[in-house]
């Protein structure tokens, strides 16, 4: 690794004692950081073989130097922002429903399962609200909380900043499990959380692992490797599952920085295919496809059955995209201009262009009924259709 490539990663590292974690803001990170270290790709012209449109637009606060996630439940959109303000909207129109005061300044979120409201502090709290905004519980964590918990069955899955996962009863916020394991010495600083999925937790880590643990215990199911750290140097044997895995119902598959994506059976954790990629900003899965967006900026989809090559989009160099979410035939990105890129399912060309606020999409844009819904680092609250 040399030149710009190594000056990216380093910004993108956050240094962490060995069995241990820096202070909270001891780290540089590459959206936070003094700028792009490489020169960014213009916007390209191209013919339009689809209409994208803002059906409607609200603010959340913004993110400052952390990431929000929007959640999506029961016809309603939550979002918040470090301030510590939350809202709701209809997902349909958006209405303001709700705009609840935590009264705390916030560093992750949103979950709701449509019965509460989950929001994390750099402080290590986990704090529940029922629709109205009324308190309902605060539950202690070891450090920092860096995205949105989760929650189901009765149980709020969260993860902190030292790589922890907990458990907590629903109802009360009592500690129910926690699960853990040693770190190297460098991680990608990342605001990733857990998936949820039929009585399991998924959860990628530093060192290429993907881990399922059961819901109701934190009991560990499987553990898979999805890439191998390799290299002289620590900062080259960097290889951080950094983003959520995805799963189409059989399998699970997860990307690491610095190393592969990979996709496991579901239920025993057995390889089924791996392909050399590095990634920290996510990936997306339909009934074909994966998708990947890589470290480039570029994004790549693989069979998903078999992990065949079908096409790369690699005209968004350097533009810090977001994780890829699929839209009815298309595939959406979203830069640190605040554009939205609708790319064809089919061959990844480029089919439509949206802009937002100007600033960054860092958050995993989420689908919508009618398109998608995008958060940017300004706290702009965007659902927008394609046609």
């Amino acid at each position: 690794m040399r030149g710009s490539a190594r000056a990216w990663a380093l910004a993108a590292l956050l240094p962490i004692a060995m069995g241990g974690c820096a202070a909270p803001g001891d780290y540089i990170d590459k959206w936070f950081g003094s700028g792009p270290v490489v020169k960014p790709a213009g916007l390209i012209a191209f013919k339009p073989t689809a209409t994208a449109k803002i059906l409607w637009q609200g603010s959340a606060g913004a993110g400052e130097k952390y990431v929000f996630t929007p959640a999506i439940d029961a016809g309603a959109v939550y979002v918040a922002g470090a301030a510590g303000q939350i809202a709701r909207f209809d997902a349909g129109s958006g209405k303001l429903l709700a705009r609840i005061d935590s009264k705390s300044r916030l560093s992750g979120g949103v979950g709701s399962d449509g019965r509460l409201i989950l929001v994390g502090t750099p402080k290590g709290e986990v704090l529940a609200f029922d629709q109205n905004g009324k308190p309902l519980w605060k539950s202690q964590l070891a450090s920092e909380v860096l995205s949105a918990p989760q929650t189901e069955q009765d149980i709020v899955v969260v993860r902190s900043g030292d790589g922890r996962i907990y458990g907590l009863d629903a109802a009360s916020g009592n500690r129910k499990w926690v699960y853990q394991r040693t770190l190297p010495a460098l991680t990608v600083r990342t605001h990733v959380g857990v998936v949820l999925y039929r009585g399991a937790v998924f959860a990628g880590f530093p060192g290429g692992r993907l881990v399922a643990l059961a819901l109701n215990n934190g009991n560990v199911g499987w553990e898979a490797t999805v890439a191998l750290p390799k290299g002289a140097t620590e900062l080259e044997r960097v290889a951080d599952i950094s983003s959520l895995p995805v799963t189409d119902g059989s399998q699970g598959c997860a990307v690491a920085y610095q190393g592969r994506v990979a996709c496991v059976d579901l239920l025993k954790g057995t390889p089924n295919w791996a392909r050399d990629i590095s990634s920290v900003s996510g990936m997306a899965i339909d009934g074909r496809n994966v998708y990947v967006s890589d470290d480039k900026s570029a994004v790549v989809a693989f069979e998903k059955d078999t992990g065949a090559s079908q096409w790369k989009q690699d005209k968004l160099f350097g533009r810090n995209i977001s994780g890829p979410v699929v839209a009815g035939k298309y595939v959406a990105v979203g830069d640190f201009q605040g554009y939205v890129h609708f790319l064809s399912r089919d061959d990844g060309s480029f089919a439509a262009r949206m802009a937002t606020d100007g600033s960054a999409i860092i958050a995993q844009p989420l689908a919508l009924n009618e398109g998608i819904l995008v958060q940017t680092r300004n706290g702009g609250v965007f659902a927008i259709g394609i046609q």
